[in-house]
């Protein structure tokens, strides 16, 4: 168990020396202010210029990133600075504990949880997924325009789960009218996880719709490499190690761009949220840039103020409140409770409009086919019986999946075999709503977490997802690159890992 460390109290100190097992040459001791710290910190003898333990010298070694080894002051020390630097920079959320938070910005505010130091990372699995990102693209792309495929894959599913069902039969009056986008948007986040096992890069699913955190998860990897540049000689640690995120401007420039091919300078970009959104401000900075840096003008409506102010015009545009929608981020509609009701009237309209959908298809190369295959974890439908008896016989090999996105609904351990046998037993065709994935083992890590104003060291484990962004227009791709990172941590013990679930932490990464 880890023990968690708040600030509670303020006053001054003269800070004793630290003690670092690393070599470095005395120099002047500085006296820091630290408020709300409960007793003395340390005094930074700063190190000399020798790079001993640098990773351009390749003297990493596991035991460098052992962060539970650091004084109890440095690490609070750390802290302290990082909170405050989170503060100004708008590495927020809102609390859960407080009224509004969620619906009114400024109300509530705390830091985003994070993870104090940034988590290492093989160098060549981190190159290996920001290669796959645009070969992922291409691929969403192409199976979203093969709906045959898109209905006969999912039919099983259809018959038991009605959300499920509902948007197929959307989808089927789409291709019953052959509604065609000549322009489509792809903002993606393919999520990986590093099999201690095989030592190999695996996909743990690939995310088409609310793809989150591109606002916060670029300010986190500033947080670290700000502390690496101010602490990385007392902990050993190289900030240029920790890769530039510039995921958050990226997503603007895929919506503006979007925007513009749409060629309609009154229409606005329609972001689709969830009416109680604690997450807000990573949605803001999207908003925010996309209106300074690109004139472009933002709208924020739930699904059932779409149902309630939306129509479709004359010549099929959607308008929403009197304003032309060019574009719809879809930050929401994902689980039926962000649905008005069973109707979904004019969802169902605004799926027969013409804006550009942010749709998350097959690949001739067969370079690229086997690099993504490589990747790949098993995944299997449970209508394969043998599948479902080894699951049963051994079912801390696999994770049971609904078919629902967001945190909090994957079965794990006994759990599985016993909702295996539930099924069989019922003998329905329950089973259709789920499938089984290869279970992944990731190495732990010794991590620093911070939550609430507190800082908690604890065994981890980490995730790592890299965004991608597409745009075409008919025959013409105008985009297709890899468009930055998100690393979420979580203690090694739980088997759900959403941060905004409550699950996780953001992170970084340290390149090893």
């Amino acid at each position: 168990m880890g023990v968690s460390l708040c600030f509670t109290t303020s006053a001054t100190y003269t800070l004793p020396s630290f003690s670092s097992s690393y070599n470095r040459s005395p120099s002047l001791s500085q006296t820091l202010f630290f408020p709300f710290c409960p007793k003395p910190l340390f005094s930074l003898n700063l190190m000399s210029k020798s790079k001993c333990g640098n990773v351009d010298d390749h003297t990493l070694t596991s035991s460098l990133f052992d962060y539970h080894r650091f004084d109890h002051q440095l690490l609070q020390s750390i802290a302290y600075d990082s909170l405050v630097w989170a503060s100004l920079h708008g590495l927020l959320v809102g609390h859960k504990s407080i009224q509004n938070s969620g619906t009114v910005p400024g109300v509530g505010l705390v830091h985003a949880p994070f993870a104090l130091l940034p988590n290492p990372f093989p160098e060549i699995h981190w190159k290996q997924a920001c290669h796959l990102a645009p070969l992922f693209n291409e691929l969403v792309d192409r199976v979203s325009l093969d709906g045959k495929f898109l209905q006969e894959s999912l039919s099983r599913t259809k018959k038991v789960d009605e959300f499920t069902s509902r948007l197929l039969d959307i989808h089927s009056k789409m291709l019953e009218i052959n509604k065609k986008e000549d322009i489509r948007l792809g903002l993606h986040r393919s999520d990986y996880m590093l099999d201690e096992q095989t030592n190999s890069l695996l996909q743990i699913e690939l995310n088409t719709i609310s793809s989150s955190f591109a606002g916060l998860s670029s300010l986190v990897s500033k947080l670290h490499r700000n502390t690496l540049s101010h602490y990385g000689k007392l902990l050993g640690l190289d900030s240029e190690r920790v890769p530039a995120n510039n995921s958050v401007n990226l997503f603007v420039e895929a919506l503006a761009k979007a925007w513009s091919e749409y060629n309609n300078p009154r229409a606005v970009i329609m972001f689709i949220v969830q009416a109680v959104e604690r997450n807000m401000y990573d949605q803001h900075f999207l908003s925010v840039y996309l209106r300074e840096r690109h004139h472009i003008t933002t709208i924020r409506k739930t699904l059932a103020e779409v149902d309630q102010e939306g129509e479709l015009l004359p010549d099929g545009t959607l308008a929403v409140g009197g304003q032309a929608i060019a574009v719809i981020y879809f930050r929401a509609g994902y689980t039926p409770a962000d649905f008005p009701s069973e109707s979904f009237s004019l969802v169902d309209l605004s799926f027969l409009s013409v804006w550009i959908k942010s749709i998350s298809r097959f690949l001739e190369n067969k370079d690229d086919i086997a690099k993504l295959r490589e990747c790949f974890a098993g995944l299997w439908s449970l209508d394969d019986s043998d599948i479902a008896r080894k699951a049963i016989e051994r079912p801390e090999l696999y994770v049971m999946k609904p078919q629902r996105e967001g945190g909090g609904n994957n079965i794990y351990g006994d759990a599985v075999r016993e909702t295996l046998q539930k099924l069989q037993k019922a003998g329905s065709q329950e089973d259709a709503a789920y499938i089984l994935m290869q279970r992944i083992f990731p190495t732990t890590s010794a991590a620093i977490l911070m939550r609430d104003g507190c800082w908690h060291k604890d065994h981890a484990i980490s995730e790592l997802g890299i965004y991608g962004t597409y745009l075409r227009n008919k025959d013409k791709v105008i985009m297709n690159n890899q468009s930055g990172y998100l690393m979420r941590t979580k203690v090694s013990s739980s088997d759900e890992g959403g941060v905004a679930a409550g699950f996780a932490v953001l992170d970084s990464v340290y390149l090893t």
